[in-house]
């Protein structure tokens, strides 16, 4: 399946759920909004009822009172207006009261009067000081038949003395919710219909583009001469440049490009803390700190002059059996060393670095190569501060455990994205770093053959509490 179809195909497959989802929410909110707004009408028309009828009802002329006869002829009236396009032709509101026993004494049907309806809920609720209301099917198994009550307290000096129910039926409304339905579903159809034409239009286009961009890379894959088609200046054009781009770099360089990003990438940390030290020497300092940085200047550049002999080898780094050169390692100094090396790019982000050595019980018998772990070490501290927020604490820890010596580094970065949790050790990977720029992506690669290289492992993994923390395991 072509790319442009699957993407039309997901489009509308998303587009169709929301809409449906968001459809069917609107839809079904409709009738009870409607039922809500009729409620609310009917509790207003019932209270206000209720204070015309109380004197009627506290002095017990229900019967010969005016405003009762006018209820009653109220059903009587003819009406014939036209509402939004639907037609109404007839009053709806049924009017009845009860005393405070709960006994009908009034109904503008003329139907009930005598009847008990003390244990309906509109009038029970009402006579206990309580919102009374109920909704009542005329035919138990016709939903679309059920009657909506709403009765309002009938208050004589303080007391309830009756109730005063005002009911409507449902099915008054449904046209109104049936109408607002149709033309939801309708314009929505409509709207359905103009975002697939818009999908199938940027499906092709999308179709069009990349079929130029696959036919330049299949001709470059024949080792025939071609030029990149126009693809105009979006992702897709600026992919294919790229590809123009690294088509140029790779015919007869790959050899040279892969040793030069390994240079840039381990000359990094030497040149970061020179830069540091300069910098902070043009300040004026305490003769004693201007001679330790100008100490550390020239350490770092006589550790780039062993970085440049070593690492033109790194080449042959993956294909070595064993070390050519081991020697017993002081781990409290290597681990010193380490920090001084990065001492500038912590001051840079005002980040402190804490060393715990107490773990080592004695002097471990670990053989190696220092500048190669020195290296190692560096790479995982140069990632610990790209990832470390800015003003906290990275963590470097030694210590004995299982016939293992282990070199943690810990940050309280963002961590391992999970989708990258299997690719960190691949060469040129790498994640994007919060402040810098992106990385050649050789670190953690190196450490690994390091690690190998000297028969222990390397791992790296969030931590619960947020952060990342890397782990060199050396046998004892």
């Amino acid at each position: 399946m072509k790319i442009g179809l699957r993407i039309l195909l997901g489009y509308f497959l998303i587009l169709g759920l929301t809409a449906w989802l968001v459809l069917n929410v609107v839809v079904e909110e409709i009738k009870p909004g409607v039922r809500a707004t009729l409620e609310d009408t009917l509790i207003d028309t019932a209270q206000m009822l209720a204070t015309l009828v109380a004197e009627d009802v506290a002095s017990g002329n229900t019967s010969d009172s005016t405003l009762m006869k006018r209820l009653q002829n109220y059903a009587q009236r003819s009406v014939d207006v036209n509402i939004s396009g639907i037609r109404k032709n007839s009053l709806d509101y049924r009017v009845y009261i009860t005393n405070d026993k709960g006994l009908v004494i009034f109904d503008s049907d003329g139907k009930d009067v005598g009847k008990d309806y003390s244990r309906w809920n509109d009038v029970y609720k009402t006579l206990q000081g309580q919102y009374g209301a109920r909704s009542t099917r005329a035919d138990p198994g016709d939903d679309a038949s059920s009657i909506m009550h709403v009765a309002a307290p009938i208050m004589d000096r303080g007391h309830i003395i009756g109730s005063l129910t005002v009911a409507k039926a449902i099915s008054t409304i449904n046209p109104f919710v049936q109408r607002s339905q149709r033309k939801i579903l309708q314009r929505s159809a409509w709207m359905l219909l103009g975002s697939l034409m818009i999908g199938i239009a940027f499906s092709w286009w999308l179709n069009q583009a990349l079929r130029k961009l696959q036919l330049y890379a299949s001709s470059v894959e024949k080792g025939e001469k071609a030029t990149l088609p126009a693809l105009g200046n979006n992702e897709i054009g600026r992919l294919g440049r790229a590809l123009e781009s690294m088509r140029n770099r790779l015919e007869g360089k790959q050899y040279v490009e892969q040793l030069m990003h390994t240079l840039a990438h381990e000359l990094k940390s030497p040149i970061a803390s020179i830069q540091g030290s300069a910098e902070l020497m043009r300040e004026d300092m305490p003769t004693v700190d201007r001679q330790r940085f100008l100490q550390n200047i020239l350490e770092q550049n006589q550790r780039q002059k062993q970085l440049i002999d070593k690492l033109l080898a790194l080449v042959k780094l993956e294909k070595q059996q064993s070390l050519e050169h081991a020697e017993a390692i002081q781990v409290p100094e290597l681990l010193q060393q380490c920090a001084q090396d990065v001492q500038a790019a912590l001051s840079a982000k005002n980040l402190n670095l804490e060393i715990d050595a107490t773990g080592i019980v004695a002097n471990p018998g670990i053989m190696g190569d220092v500048l190669l772990l020195r290296q190692a070490i560096g790479n995982l501290l140069d990632n610990a501060i790209d990832f470390a927020p800015v003003g906290s604490t990275i963590h470097m820890q030694a210590k004995e455990s299982a016939q293992q010596l282990q070199i943690g580094v810990q940050d309280q970065g963002p961590g391992i994205p999970d989708y990258a949790q299997d690719k960190i050790f691949d060469r040129f990977y790498s994640l994007p770093r919060p402040t810098a720029a992106k990385s050649t992506g050789l670190g953690l690669p190196f450490v690994r053959e390091v690690a190998l290289l000297h028969q222990g492992s390397i791992s790296v993994s969030n931590l619960p509490q947020g952060g990342t923390r890397a782990c060199l395991n050396l046998p004892l």
